[in-house]
């Protein structure tokens, strides 16, 4: 497994349902809930991220 570097999303709330994105691998964007941080990692191809940070700011 690579070795992801994590950092708290900007979209994180700050109630404590947070989720950390790792983009320091190429091609590749990491998510996981940092409550969580030994649980499952989704890995995406960054325009899939990209899309959906899109809809993210469209709905705010």
């Amino acid at each position: 497994m690579p070795h992801f570097e994590f950092v708290k999303s900007s979209y994180s709330s700050g109630n404590g349902e947070c989720v950390e994105v790792a983009r320091n691998i190429p091609r590749t964007v990491a998510v996981r809930d940092s409550k969580r941080r030994e649980g499952p990692v989704i890995t995406l191809v960054p325009a899939a991220w990209d899309a959906f940070t899109a809809e993210l700011r469209r709905q705010s």
